[in-house]
């Protein structure tokens, strides 16, 4: 039984948010990889975006995802990490891997900030190119998916830890 969860998705699915929920219901730790990039970095991720680019920041995801040695954590992973075949593969042999799945308009409401948010894209990169390049990626390595559309944080991770029991 893998003892972690991994919550993958785009900005604003509810990742983060999710997490500690779930956290909360299955006694789990949490991590956050953006908060342990930007300690490790001592920058932002949009510090990094403008020292570097998009392609720098997968790249330090890559590498904190593959340093994670842990057991029952919630995940929350940045919104790139699925570029990483690396990085999922180890993701997906100590956690099991839910999308949480947002359409674009529910998303679209949710990031205010987008040029500013730290999310790693390519310069002329829109949010809906974005969305359409990752949403393949995401359902690649998700182990489950919840859909995120016009449910609450608590409804999606009361969905996951039924079907993480069902998986145990």
């Amino acid at each position: 039984m893998k003892s972690n969860i991994a919550l993958i998705g785009m900005p604003g699915s509810g990742k983060s948010t999710t997490g500690v929920i779930l956290a909360k219901l299955l006694a789990f730790d949490f991590v956050d990889t953006d908060l342990l990039i930007q300690t490790r970095q001592q920058k932002t991720l949009q510090e990094i975006l403008d020292s570097s680019d998009h392609l720098a920041l997968r790249k330090i995801e890559e590498e904190e995802i593959l340093r994670l040695q842990l057991t029952h954590h919630v995940i929350a992973t940045g919104g790139s990490a699925v570029y990483s075949e690396r990085g999922m593969a180890h993701l997906q042999r100590i956690a099991m891997v839910v999308f949480l799945k947002a359409d674009y308009e529910t998303l679209q409401l949710r990031i205010n900030n987008f040029e500013s948010r730290g999310i790693a894209k390519a310069a002329d990169q829109t949010f809906r190119d974005l969305y359409l390049e990752r949403q393949r990626l995401y359902e690649r390595y998700a182990e489950m998916t919840i859909v995120c559309d016009g449910i609450r944080q608590e409804r999606a991770a009361s969905l996951i830890a039924a079907g993480y029991g069902d998986i145990a």
